[in-house]
């Protein structure tokens, strides 16, 4: 499994050949620093430790700042592993080299995208699990259309199950969205556009598997 971090800079959309109006996300994808590849004899298994993003070296710990230079390179923001890269990497996964988006992907690959989805605070059902509420305001329900209704049971089990849907803390979730299909890739920007919404705000990390 091969990939890329980036960074989310925002949606928009372009024409395809048949004239049709195809939504985007636009995401700078690296370069990635690698910052440690481990084996199997030493590690138990095959991954690869992609970095990215400067961060401020007062900033960072000392154990860090020796991981990093171990590499040769600048203290990142972000490092993410991934497990299995692609074997036409073989040559090039070597400590301090840098992976390029234009030599991970190309156009019409499909990618899986990783992000945290936006926060939303504590929200009602109808926001967080698409409750339709009660749709006709007759009999003098006033206050009942975003209600969740009856959750009780009779006496047996005289319980409320585990795992209803209720009300709750929505958002700030891992979310992963499969089968994004790659429109355009500009290797000279670092820059990567994919089909569809990805999970996240503007400039947050986003992780791209191939």
């Amino acid at each position: 499994m091969s990939g890329i971090i980036g960074k989310k800079i925002g949606m928009t959309s372009i024409f395809d050949a048949d004239g049709k109006n195809i939504p985007a996300t636009l995401i700078e994808a690296g370069p990635n620093v690698i910052t440690q590849v481990k084996n199997s004899d030493v590690d138990g298994y095959n991954a690869v430790q992609l970095a990215y993003d400067e961060k401020k070296e007062k900033n960072t710990t000392k154990a860090l700042k020796g991981h990093f230079a171990k590499a040769k390179t600048t203290p990142k923001k972000k490092v993410v592993e991934f497990r299995n890269f692609r074997e036409e990497f073989e040559g090039q996964v070597a400590l301090g080299n840098t992976i390029e988006v234009g030599q991970v992907f190309d156009e019409n690959d499909f990618v899986d995208a990783i992000g945290t989805s936006k926060g939303k605070g504590f929200q009602g059902v109808v926001k967080r699990h698409n409750f339709g509420g009660v749709g006709q305001a007759t009999h003098g329900q006033h206050n009942r259309l975003r209600a969740p209704g009856a959750i009780g049971a009779c006496s047996y089990p005289a319980r409320v199950f585990k795992g209803l849907k209720m009300a709750g803390r929505t958002g700030g979730d891992r979310v992963k969205v499969l089968n994004l299909k790659v429109l355009k890739v500009m290797p000279e920007k670092n820059l990567i556009l994919i089909s569809g919404s990805v999970p996240g705000s503007n400039n947050s990390y986003i992780i791209l598997e191939k």
